[in-house]
This record gives structure tokens, C-alpha cells and sequence, in this order.
């Protein structure tokens, strides 16, 4: 590992504790914390395609800058966040006075990034980047393989010595440092214009591979001029946990341009899940029964999945027959709009992405005449550059239309709703819906996610499944299908998983009645504060979300039941009503109770193997408290 060098560029985080080094050649770069190596000296660099290879370069002029703001956000994990940071753009030049290459790089005190610019106004090719990131220490590391689909494997701890070298893996990478001082995510954010990537393994070294476009021969990347490329970042924290609380990603993309107010987050009733996996047949009445039961239930929308449009096949292919501008025989759309509205429900459609990208302003131009609040668009399982494009251009159109956007068979987020916020949620997960086929869905992934996955976006894993079974128990079927944990997790993923719509997905039969279905109605879906309070990846996760004076806390356990202690120490000063619901003796039980806590006391709780617990904190009316004249 080589020490840094004395004449290497270095930025530096505005607490002074994390430093981007940059060597005065562009070849490299390494990161410090806390005086702690955490990526020692890894390559930079461009491949460029149709053109000579950079040659030496020299670091011809820097500028400094220095932001810190904070910024009002739409639907997330927090009303606000501060966006502080010091920066500085590099330009190097070749020797002779030849070609310069920009590199954009920020030091904040969560993080670091970095990125690319070629300002000529030319063409750009890649065949890809040199970029690498050499963790010091060979760490051990949370990592999932690339399916160079839709997102949805298992993730598991390995070294970096372990990782097969003839593999790719996925963004984030999560590790820590030997010394365990510093746990970190390698990712990428704002991808516009470019293209996405995973990791290969060289020696060492998580080396960048560019998604090509498939079947396109020739270069991954081609741009339409000049050469802007993704952020390359690493998110930085004491603990792991402590990384879900990072804005990072977000902040690397640009700000809203428009007026997001309208944007309504909340929960949505949903058909697929509890039904055949070949999709809902069409039929009016089942419609009108989730409708009738998200209305009851307080959800502001119900989602009508695969097998609504014309011309609809067995589920899921882009059939050339289908047209997702006209409704089944049988269904009126504008009447059930009309019939949904009037219960105070807005409906939401699924379409396939083959069938929205060549007509796209005629299918939202009819969904707003209809009415309808947003869409669920699947199966794109790509993130080369123009499927990046595709994902910018329906951001931008339906945020025009003020329809939601949640998009499916999706790769990881990088921070686009931050620029659209309308864009609510997104898949890029294996989520709940596995549970009707396999038997992946297990405790330790469940609590693998929070720490990995989410660290870099909202996740539409679709919880509320309430036929909730031991694992011995649990049977995989299509129909009314299992899970693997405990009533009380099921309650706590409304808290720990980020996900400003987030579904209700089980059939409405199975929620009258039951224990729990109190919480999921009051549980909100977008929060102004999330607080990390307790946990390891894997094994256990306790964490605090604020909205408006009331504080919600999801407790969810592994395969070993505990019994959690959670110092009440983030409340305010004052008295607050706790309902607590956790697990019973069976996988469907609860045990609810009622007590006045304060800050400073300790709440236990109890959670089953697979299990979980959640709790809202309401604050009292003071003693003294006088009434207004």
C-alpha cells in the first residue's frame, strides 16, 4: 500500500475527519478516515475507444468550492437534509499542451465521489473505465452477484479474496475496515447521460465494468457529445447501520426543477401478490373489492397489477396484441376511476415498459384523461445507457403528468428521485413476492437488506404478508402465498424498509380481524427523521423513524429470538403514550400493550425467532398544560 504523496490533490470533508486523495497524474486515487486507510491506492483512468489512450498527464489547475445548505426534500426517509460538502474539479492535462481530462470530486463527512469530464463537444467512446477500488486489508464484505436482470439475488459476506474473479457483482458493495472503525458502501449515483456498472474482481481490486447495450456491438458507452460519466461514491459511518441515515446518493444528482408538493406518498392495496402468478384475470368486482378495501382502510390507492389492459396474456410478456391505452372487456376504466374516487382511492396501473416506450406520451396522455395517480412500469433488466435513458424520460413525463412512478424489474437506484420525486419507489430487490416460489426469503436476508440495498434508495419488496409461519412451517405456494417470519416483523418492515408507496400485498380476506392490521393502517410511509439505534447485518435491526411529534420504531430479529432493550434516548423532553406490538407465542400472534415512557427509559421487547416488534411513541399533553381562553 503506498503512503500518500505529498503532491497529491487531496479534499478533505468539512469535519476534517475523511480525505480524497487524488495523485497529481489522475492515475490514482485512495481515501482516509479517522487516519485509517479505507480504499488504498486504486486506479483511474478512461478506456477510450476509437481514439489514443490519454497519455501522461499533469495536474494543470484546481477549483475549490465549499457548499453547505440544507435541503427541503418530497416522500423520503427525512423533510430535510444537509447538503455539506468540499469540493474541487481537477484538470489535468497531457503533456504538450494536449487533451485535458476533468475530474469532478467531493469530500463530505459521510463520504467521498468522484466522476469524469471531457468537455470537447465530440462523440465519446468507452470501451470502459480503469476505475478500481482496492479496500485496504482484504475486509469482509456484504456483497450480492450481478444477474444482469432485475437485481434480485441474496447477498452474502465475503472477503475480498473470495469473490470469484470470473463474476460481477452489484452495487453496493458494504464493508469493513479490518479495524472495523469504519464501515462503508462502494456505489454509483446520477447516471444520466451515462450508463450503469458492477464490480469485477482483479487481484485485489473491485475493478468498474460498464453495462454495454445489448447486442450492440463496438463500444459500452457512446455519448452524443462530450463526456460527463456517473459519480463514483463511497458512503462512510461508524457503524453500519448508521449508513441508512446517509443522503449521499441523493445529494450527488441534481435538485428537483419543478414544484413536487402534489406528490402524495402513502400505502396502496394490490392484487397480484395473494393471486395465481400468471396474473389477475380481469373482473370488475374483484377491482371493486380491493378499491372497497383500501378505501375502509384509509390507503390512498389501490394498484391494479398485470391483467387489466386489452389484449393481456397469461401475465407478463409484451405480447404484440396488447394495448395498454384500452381496458379489458368488461372494464370501464374512467367509470372505476370515478368509482374509486368517489371512496377517496386513486388507482395505479402496471404496464409492461416494451408497451410504454414506443408510444409513451399517447399511454399517459390517456391515463390522465382517465385519472389515474400514477404506474408501475416492469421487466426492463437493464442498465446500459439506454435503458438509463428510458428511466430519465418517464421520470420526466410522468412527473409533467403529476403521476407517481414506481418502476419494477429495475436496477438499483442512484439518486433520480431526488431530481424526480414523483418517482416513489423501485424494485431492484429480491422482495416478498419470491415467497411465492422459492424459499429465499429468509430472516438473515430480510435483515441483510437494510444495511445493504437500502442504503442507496427506496425498495418496493411489497411486505404485509400475514399468513406469517415458522420456518419448518412454511410451505411455498403461488396462491395466498407464506412467509417465513413472524406477524411481528411483518409490522416492523413498515419501518425499517424505505418506501414512500408501499404496498399492502396480501388479499384484504386476510388482514379482517387480525392482530397488527391497527399498525399497518396508522403507520406513515414517508418520515421526516430516521434514526439508527441499534444492530448487526444479518442478525438483528432496531431502527427510529419521526413523523410530525410521533416517533415509530421496527425492531426485526434473525433466526435467534431475543429480547431487545431500546434506550429511549432520541425523544424529546416529555411524556409519551408507547404501544408496542410484539411477537406472541405463535408466528401470527402479537401481544399488544400500552404504557407512558419518557427519554432516558429503556423499552424491552420481545421477538420470536424471525421476528419482530414495532412501537409508536405519541407525546402526552403536559401536566401545566392551560386550554386557550
Amino acid at each position: 500500500m503506498a503512503p500518500a504523496r505529498a503532491a497529491d490533490a487531496v479534499i478533505a470533508s468539512p469535519d476534517g475527519r475523511t480525505a480524497l486523495h487524488i495523485a497529481d497524474d489522475g492515475s490514482s486515487f485512495s481515501i482516509v478516515r479517522r487516519g485509517e486507510t479505507v480504499i488504498a491506492t486504486s486506479p483511474l483512468g478512461l478506456e477510450l475507444d476509437g481514439a489514443p489512450a490519454f497519455g501522461a498527464l499533469k495536474l494543470e489547475t484546481r477549483e475549490d468550492a465549499t457548499v453547505n445548505r440544507s435541503i427541503p426534500l418530497v416522500a423520503t426517509k427525512a423533510s430535510s437534509a444537509r447538503d455539506h460538502y468540499r469540493g474541487a474539479t481537477l484538470a489535468f492535462r497531457e503533456a504538450g499542451g494536449g487533451r485535458r481530462l476533468l475530474i469532478d470530486a467531493r469530500a463530505y463527512d459521510d463520504g467521498v465521489a468522484f466522476r469524469y469530464r471531457l468537455e470537447d463537444a465530440a462523440p465519446v467512446k468507452l470501451r470502459g473505465e480503469r476505475t478500481a477500488f482496492v479496500p485496504a486489508g482484504d475486509p469482509s464484505c456484504l456483497v450480492t452477484p450481478t444477474d444482469y436482470g432485475a437485481h434480485e439475488l441474496n447477498f452474502e459476506r465475503l472477503r475480498i479474496s473470495q469473490l470469484k474473479t470470473d463474476a460481477a457483482y452489484d452495487v453496493p458493495v458494504v464493508c469493513a475496515t479490518p479495524a472495523g472503525r469504519t464501515h462503508y458502501a462502494i456505489t454509483q449515483a446520477h447516471l444520466e447521460g451515462y450508463t450503469g456498472a458492477s464490480f469485477r474482481r482483479e487481484g485485489s481490486a473491485l475493478r468498474v465494468q460498464l453495462s454495454a447495450v445489448p447486442k450492440r456491438p463496438g463500444p459500452a458507452f457512446v455519448s452524443t457529445g462530450g463526456l460527463r460519466t456517473a459519480w463514483r461514491a463511497v458512503m462512510m459511518a461508524d457503524r453500519a447501520g448508521e449508513l441508512i441515515e446517509s443522503h449521499l446518493v441523493g445529494h450527488l444528482n441534481p435538485p428537483p426543477q419543478q414544484d413536487f408538493s402534489w406528490v402524495k406518498p402513502g400505502k396502496t392495496s394490490w392484487d397480484w401478490w395473494s393471486g395465481p402468478l400468471e396474473g389477475v384475470k380481469p373482473d370488475l368486482a374483484a377491482y371493486k373489492r380491493f378499491i372497497h378495501f383500501a378505501a375502509e382502510s384509509g390507503f390512498p390507492y389501490h394498484l391494479m397489477d398485470a391483467g387489466w389492459a386489452f389484449g393481456t396474456g397469461p401475465c407478463c410478456d409484451a405480447l404484440p396484441g396488447t394495448d395498454i391505452t384500452r381496458a379489458a372487456d368488461g372494464i370501464d376504466m374512467p367509470a372505476l376511476v370515478r368509482y374509486a374516487a368517489d371512496k377517496g382511492v386513486g388507482l395505479l396501473l402496471w404496464v409492461h415498459w416494451e408497451h410504454l416506450a414506443p408510444r409513451m406520451d399517447e399511454v399517459l396522455d390517456t391515463y390522465a384523461r382517465w385519472g389515474i395517480k400514477g404506474i408501475k412500469v416492469d421487466f426492463m433488466n437493464r442498465d446500459d445507457q439506454d435503458m438509463v435513458a428510458f428511466y430519465q424520460r418517464v421520470a420526466e413525463a410522468t412527473a409533467r403528468r403529476r403521476m407517481l412512478l414506481d418502476l419494477h424489474g429495475a436496477y438499483v437506484p442512484a439518486g433520480l428521485q431526488r431530481t424526480y420525486p414523483n418517482y416513489i419507489t423501485q424494485e431492484g430487490v429480491l422482495g416478498a413476492e419470491w415467497n411465492k416460489m422459492d424459499k429465499r426469503i429468509t430472516p438473515q436476508h430480510n435483515l441483510m437488506l437494510p444495511y445493504t440495498r437500502m442504503l442507496v434508495g427506496p425498495m418496493d419488496y411489497t411486505p404485509g404478508g400475514f399468513r406469517n409461519a415458522t420456518a419448518s412451517a412454511f410451505e411455498v405456494r403461488a396462491v395466498m402465498p407464506q412467509t417465513q417470519t413472524t406477524r411481528g416483523q411483518a409490522l416492523a418492515m413498515y419501518v425499517v424498509y424505505d418506501s414512500p408507496l408501499q404496498m399492502v400485498s396480501d388479499d384484504p380476506s386476510n388482514y379482517h380481524g387480525e392482530p397488527g392490521f391497527d399498525f399497518i393502517r396508522r403507520v406513515p410511509t414517508a418520515w421526516d427523521e430516521t434514526r439508527f439505534l441499534d444492530g448487526e447485518p444479518g442478525r438483528d435491526i432496531v431502527l427510529a423513524r419521526r413523523h410530525g411529534q410521533a416517533w415509530y420504531v421496527g425492531a426485526m430479529t434473525g433466526d435467534e429470538a431475543r429480547t431487545q432493550r431500546v434506550p429511549l434516548n432520541f425523544l424529546p423532553p416529555g411524556a409519551y403514550r408507547a404501544t408496542v406490538w410484539e411477537d406472541g407465542e405463535v408466528a401470527r400472534e402479537l401481544r399488544r400493550s400500552v404504557r407512558t415512557v419518557k427519554r432516558g427509559d429503556v423499552l424491552t421487547l420481545r421477538l420470536a425467532s424471525a421476528g419482530g416488534a414495532a412501537v409508536v411513541l405519541e407525546p402526552l399533553p403536559r401536566p401545566d398544560a392551560r386550554s386557550a381562553p
